[in-house]
């Protein structure tokens, strides 16, 4: 059987306990497709799925997002043959050499993108997708508020939203990355901890607050986002980079203002191929205008897996990470 070079875990914890290993690589069945990956991208969930905070069977490996060749395909495979260049989202293990994947779960790349920026910009740019479009309608004339607004989901919304209309208050955590978001368009930029949030977000809204807050961060930014919201106002929580939550008081969302939280995740947005489709092309076809620029801040070899996520862990990162195999 042929096998690949991967980044496995056997215990979860810090960076250190990932480990190249060689594992077999099946050929395709029914259905399956065969990639060879020319770039693999870093995310925050592959951190969570290494440390146990999302908890695995283990052994196991890491990554959900990958850009490459078709080797192979299974019997019976349709809509996908050797040769076509694509991308996928699929359950931890795409930090790899190759890997088979159903084959429906492809979505092809197209000529004016790139592998790199194929590999750093499909699970976030669906993500930004769904934020936008399925989470919260986003409307001209609104204003929104986005956490981390220089990682890599951040300056997608910030981009999106712009294009849309929406009038965007980005928040950063240093001045380095605060002229990154102002490049990408964002009318007002907030530095923590020089700012205080909630304050300049209600003197920017007149006093009305936001109706929608994006916020990656988690923990340490829970109670400033919704401290932004206008009444009936929805805070977007969908990452974690400080901690999780605390417990919600629901009462408390109430006397607040009558808020709300969402936690969405977008394996349920893109759950169907018809959905998959759909939100990758909205995604490759602005990549490929210009419109939704995409920055890939580092690269490491496939090797350097543990070197990429204490960058990620340590907030070291604008844009996309990529790994390469």
């Amino acid at each position: 059987m042929a096998t690949t070079q991967a980044i496995r875990i056997h215990s979860v914890g810090g960076p250190e306990v990932m480990r190249l290993e060689e594992v077999p690589l099946a050929d395709p069945g029914r259905g399956e497709a065969r990639v060879r990956h020319r770039a693999i991208g870093v995310n925050y969930v592959d951190v969570y799925h290494r440390s146990g905070l999302y908890p695995l069977p283990l052994p196991t490996g890491l990554g959900v997002e990958a850009a490459g060749v078709v080797e192979a395909v299974g019997p019976g495979t349709a809509g996908v043959a050797p040769g076509d260049r694509v991308a996928y989202m699929a359950g931890p293990g795409c930090y790899a050499g190759a890997r088979v994947v159903a084959a429906d779960r492809l979505v092809p790349i197209p000529a004016a993108v790139d592998d790199v920026t194929a590999a750093a910009v499909l699970l976030k740019g669906l993500t930004a997708h769904m934020l936008v479009t399925r989470v919260h309608a986003a409307r001209a004339g609104e204003v929104a508020l986005v956490t981390a607004a220089a990682g890599g989901v951040g300056q997608l919304l910030v981009q999106w939203l712009g294009e849309i209309g929406v009038t965007v208050v980005a928040v950063v955590g240093s001045e380095e990355k605060a002229e990154i978001v102002l490049r990408l368009g964002a009318p007002h930029v907030l530095v923590t901890p020089r700012d205080d949030v909630p304050r300049r977000v209600k003197e920017i809204t007149g006093g009305a607050g936001v109706p929608v807050a994006y916020d990656s961060v988690g923990r340490a930014t829970f109670e400033s986002s919704l401290a932004c919201l206008a009444p009936f106002g929805l805070l977007v929580t969908f990452g974690n980079a400080s901690g999780p939550l605390p417990p919600v008081d629901t009462g408390a969302l109430s006397r607040l203002g009558s808020l709300a939280i969402c936690r969405p995740t977008v394996f349920h947005h893109v759950a169907s191929a018809a959905d998959l489709g759909a939100a990758a092309a909205a995604v490759f076809t602005r990549v490929g205008a210009g419109t939704l620029r995409v920055a890939v801040g580092a690269r490491w070899p496939l090797a350097g897996a543990a070197d990429a996520h204490r960058a990620l862990e340590a907030r070291a990162t604008t844009g996309s990470s990529i790994l390469l195999p």
